[in-house]
């Protein structure tokens, strides 16, 4: 979910009195985001509130949608990925989670790096020279991670008994907080540059806001929906605040080397699917790792 105004907000025009003044700049299209962003939190709490175990069919369709989005731009800017292994691959490794668990997971993933590495190797048959193989393989298995992978921890809240469907709506909450507590504190507050070789919007104090409500909402959360300690929902919050964190800059830099703004166009005011998945993946493995393992 990058929010690309963490940091200082820009210059505006100098005033009558000479005066300059500032204002806050999201740099999209603000109204189409809210109304995109609503459907898709509508949908989800539909989800979970009436067939939570149809989020794996959701989150399948979504994650085809996009692995195809960031191999598409991979291919486009020179860096040679496979749409084939890292479709069937990533779909096998949601698909094994919902059936599976993480044993499954971990065996579909583990299938799926050894028939990649095969595919990329004898997809021009036994004859022919592969190109650029270890790019292939590199470039495929980093989708395949990036994506239906980290995705795929979703799946595992949801399938964690008759509590699931909250330990993913824990998922949801605690990233938002952290999205819209570093969004509005770096917006109105942010000076102090947290990686502007990076992401020159993110700022420190916007940083400040994340790890503060998300601290909020998780113990919030955790207490009232799951019944745990606030140890629990302590533990959370500051998990996900460093990987929703870290998800954003990576796909900054990611973009960054591409040299885009943004994934894809599917949604209006966001960019593509990946541009709003960003710090949910990997935050869907802390949560994993938090609320099934630890506690």
């Amino acid at each position: 979910m990058t929010a690309e105004a963490g940091g200082p907000p820009e210059k505006g025009r100098t005033d009558r009195s000479g005066e300059s003044k500032k204002k806050p700049k999201a740099g999209r299209d603000l109204a189409a985001a809210i109304i995109v962003g609503v459907s898709l939190g509508a949908m989800i709490v539909a989800v979970l509130a009436l067939a939570p175990k149809l989020w794996v069919a959701v989150i399948a369709v979504a994650m085809v949608i996009a692995t195809i989005e960031v191999a598409k731009r991979f291919n486009e800017h020179g860096v040679a990925t496979l749409y084939a292994p890292a479709i069937i691959g990533g779909q096998s490794i949601i698909w094994a989670s919902f059936f599976k668990g993480a044993h499954g997971m971990l065996a579909a993933y583990a299938a799926t790096v050894v028939v990649c590495m095969v595919w990329c190797l004898l997809r021009k048959g036994l004859s022919g020279k592969p190109d650029q193989y270890v790019a292939e393989v590199t470039h495929t298995l980093f989708v395949v991670t990036w994506v239906p992978f980290f995705a795929s921890f979703s799946v595992l809240l949801v399938q964690s008994g008759a509590d699931g469907w909250k330990q993913l709506a824990c998922l949801f909450v605690v990233v938002a907080c952290s999205d819209v507590g570093g969004y509005a504190t770096g917006v109105f507050f942010g000076r102090h540059p947290m990686a502007p070789a990076i992401s020159p919007a993110k700022s420190w104090e916007g940083f400040a806001g994340a790890v503060l409500l998300s601290q909020v909402g998780s113990i919030l959360v955790v207490r009232q929906l799951l019944g745990q300690p606030y140890w629990v929902g302590v533990a959370l919050g500051a998990l996900m605040v460093l990987t929703a964190t870290g998800g954003d800059l990576v796909e900054s830099q990611v973009k960054r080397d591409l040299g885009i703004k943004d994934m894809g166009t599917l949604l209006p005011g966001h960019g593509g699917i990946m541009d709003r998945l960003d710090s949910l993946l990997p935050s869907a493995a802390a949560a994993w790792i938090v609320l099934d393992v630890l506690s």
